[in-house]
């Protein structure tokens, strides 16, 4: 089975030039998390409610100036629409992502797959099971 074939589609995004505060509202009418930071259909990072709280609200910065590019983390791990589900779960596994955005060959944004789409389209209850288990596994602190 293909990512493509149990990814959400659709997905709403912010652009980096967008201010923090727009951004939260966004994902607070959405109900949402992590938002894509795209320039038109190019995927440039991802922004979390984490990043707001730890680069805005931490560090007394102003959500109705900043600008999500200078938040967001640009570092994104992503997995393309051709792949198979397994692969895109394995992914999810090592990097202990939720939510891992899906991009077509010319890098561009088409989806997101989340543990949700792995339990419930996937049809395989022991892939979902392991991925969530080794997502949810707690990371060592940094002390």
């Amino acid at each position: 089975m293909r990512v493509k074939e149990i990814m959400t589609q659709g997905v709403d995004t912010v652009a980096p030039d967008a201010t923090v505060k727009d951004a939260a509202q966004k994902m607070e009418q959405l109900d949402i998390g992590p938002v894509p930071v795209c320039d038109g259909e190019r995927l440039m990072g991802m922004l979390t409610d984490r990043d707001i709280t730890v680069r805005v609200v931490a560090q007394g910065c102003d959500p109705a100036t900043t600008k999500v590019r200078e938040v967001m983390t640009s570092d994104v791990v992503y997995c393309f629409e051709d792949q198979d589900v397994q692969e895109a779960a394995r992914l999810m596994e090592q990097q202990q992502i939720r939510r891992l955005p899906v991009l077509n060959r010319n890098k561009w944004l088409v989806g997101i797959i989340s543990l949700g789409d792995l339990a419930v389209r996937s049809g395989d209850r022991a892939l979902a099971g392991k991925t969530i288990e080794q997502v949810s596994e707690p990371a060592a602190p940094i002390r």
